[in-house]
């Protein structure tokens, strides 16, 4: 096993990164966050291994301050999904692309030893292929996907002995987090579900990849302590059950009507939609490569996610910005 034990974490306070930072502090490493804080420090334990920055990510020289002796970089921040890039594309390009490059530059020269790299697996866009896996073309639709895609060859050029470099394209996280987003597929129905008793399913035979939030923590402690030989140069889908929304609809009536047995049954209703993202990811590379195998299925996300409604974790959650990227933006960074 590596002994990387110093990382920092861009957007570390954030969806995934306010579940992996308290699962990596558990562990014994020493965690340093560098985040803009749009949604607060709650997010985060307080913790004597825990250091928080608050920056923006394209303050390349601030950054590179907080990478000074670290062990390894997962960089997680970004512009996080189509409404919210689209609000501000100037402002988006400028987060998703243009500071990336500096970022792993001054990783490098920081000493950093391993470098991260959470892209996306809609960089797919629309594929009819069985299985996508790794080597299939990049068909962006929108300028998220182009992004995500495009820093890609731009971290690999940098690729060196004592700078391993890896990219990771999640499937659509779900579940519950202590920055809980409700913009998700799987969230945004087990929301309605709970709150509004009707679900409304936009199209429906799109297929998506979906992750539980702490099967992604997961993946990303592994490729901390994996070897650097296995994962130098390398890309992994990580995905675990790829379902059409239909299907994810059905499965989150059923559940929170089991969790919620004293309530009528939760109406379904499917309309029509112009977002034709669809695509059915591959994962086996990273459990033949790494043996990593996800643990939690949509199932047990929408059970998580009952149960933060049922304990007052998520208030408000029909209106609050809190909980939706394209709300905050709206308030916080957009003029």
């Amino acid at each position: 096993m590596t002994m990387l034990r110093k990382v920092l974490i861009t957007g570390g306070a954030g969806y995934v990164g306010s579940v992996l930072t308290p699962q990596l502090l558990a562990a014994g490493y020493r965690v340093t966050v560098y985040d803009i804080l749009y949604y607060g420090r709650g997010t985060l334990p307080e913790h004597p291994n825990l250091t928080l920055v608050e920056g923006d990510i394209r303050d390349t020289d601030r950054l590179a301050e907080a990478m000074a002796g670290q062990d390894a970089v997962l960089h997680l921040a970004c512009i996080s999904n189509d409404p919210s890039f689209d609000l501000d594309p100037e402002l988006s390009h400028s987060i998703n692309y243009a500071c990336f490059e500096p970022i792993v530059m001054a990783a490098k020269r920081a000493g950093v030893q391993r470098f991260v790299y959470c892209s996306s697996s809609s960089v797919y866009g629309v594929s009819d292929q069985p299985d996508v896996t790794e080597e299939h073309p990049l068909v962006p639709l929108t300028d998220y996907n182009r992004y995500k895609g495009l820093c890609e060859p731009l971290l690999f050029k940098h690729q060196a002995d004592g700078f391993t470099c890896v990219t990771i394209r999640p499937a659509t996280i779900c579940g519950y987090s202590p920055r809980t987003r409700l913009d998700l597929s799987v969230n945004i129905l087990t929301n309605l579900a709970v709150n509004k008793g009707r679900i409304s399913v936009f199209g429906g035979e799109q297929m998506r990849p979906n992750l539980h939030i702490n099967d992604m923590a997961d993946a990303y402690q592994l490729l901390l302590e994996v070897e650097s030989e296995k994962i130098a140069g390398q890309i992994f889908n990580c995905g675990y059950q790829n379902l059409k929304i239909k299907d994810i609809a059905q499965v989150v009536k059923s559940v929170v009507e089991s969790e919620f047995p004293d309530r009528p049954a939760v109406e379904v209703e499917t309309t029509t939609s112009n977002d034709p993202r669809s695509y059915h990811i591959n994962s086996g590379k990273i459990t033949r490569m790494l043996g990593f195998q996800p643990k939690r299925s949509v199932e047990t996300a929408v059970r998580d996610l009952c149960a933060a409604f049922k304990a007052g974790k998520l208030p408000d959650s029909l209106d609050s910005d809190a909980y939706f990227n394209i709300k905050t933006m709206k308030t916080r960074c957009v003029q």
